[in-house]
């Protein structure tokens, strides 16, 4: 037991800083974000697994995850993008195959999860913003307005900050001057649902449990990503007010992933308090 606690314990600081990695590579240091991929790696060497049985290796995994890994980089080569949010989670899709097609059962689990969580993210990122952009329906924006932008505007309002909403996504605050802010992208706080819902299907999946178990854990942890992220917006508001944009835009970076380690955190401990309880 208490080498299983030791194992959730490494495999959440691992998350952490596997998460704040796919965030600092899109949104703000890549030299940051490969850091933090390294960081991820310390932890998730030191995880010891009690199921020890020997298990074969699959090559197709591994040529698969190999050829999505190059194709990837190679788009992002030829096409002269930078690399984004999507394209961390078809790699790490790449890598998490890699992982599959050792014959080490702790590789094995491990590349299973994160398969999990990227692939889930994956789709629901091409459902809500590719096709939903490519059919114009303007899902995106109006959940930005009605369930982002509105509660922490009137929570600002609530507490006596000066602000007005001038379009569906843009806000002015009065503070020391007048800061117009935008909400949206990740602002939305769908990033983080995606990656919860990912960990909870993957976790779920992977230790079988029940469909009601799950469905409920799914349901908590879209409702915590949606809590988190309009406390995180709000930090982001009182930040720009007191302190300017420039503070605002550096919190920024770093404040997202460091909330959704914490929210993941708890999900993670809750999922395996009903593991034990079972």
């Amino acid at each position: 037991m208490k080498q299983e606690k030791k194992a959730i314990i490494l495999f959440l600081i691992a998350i952490a800083f596997f998460t704040g990695a796919t965030i600092e590579i899109s949104e703000g240091s890549v030299t940051v974000g490969i850091l933090l991929f390294i960081l991820a790696a310390i932890p998730l060497s030191r995880i010891e697994f009690t199921d020890t049985k020997e298990i074969k290796s699959s090559r197709a995994y591994l040529i698969i995850g190999i050829f999505v890994m190059a194709i990837d980089i190679l788009y992002n080569v030829l096409t002269e993008s930078s690399l984004g949010t999507l394209d961390s989670m078809i790699f790490i899709i790449g890598a998490s195959l890699v992982a599959m097609s050792t014959n080490r059962k702790d590789l094995k689990q491990l590349g299973e999860f994160v398969f999990y969580i990227s692939s889930i993210f994956t789709a629901l990122y091409l459902v809500f913003y590719t096709l939903f952009g490519y059919l114009e329906i303007d899902f995106i924006h109006l959940f930005d307005h009605f369930f982002v932008l509105m509660p922490t505007v009137a929570l600002l309002k609530i507490i006596g900050i000066p602000v007005d909403i001038v379009a569906i996504e843009t806000i002015t605050i009065y503070g020391s001057e007048p800061m117009t802010i935008v909400i949206g992208g990740p602002c939305s706080g769908l990033y983080s649902m995606f990656l919860l819902i990912g960990i909870v299907a993957g976790y779920s999946r992977i230790e079988k449990m029940d469909i009601r178990q799950s469905v409920l854990m799914l349901l908590f942890a879209v409702a915590i990503a949606y809590l988190a992220n309009l406390v995180r917006v709000f930090i982001l508001y009182l930040t720009a007010y007191f302190y300017g944009l420039d503070t605002m835009s550096v919190v920024h970076t770093h404040l997202g992933w460091i909330i959704f380690a914490v929210t993941a955190g708890l999900i993670m401990y809750l999922l395996n308090m009903k593991k034990a309880s079972t």
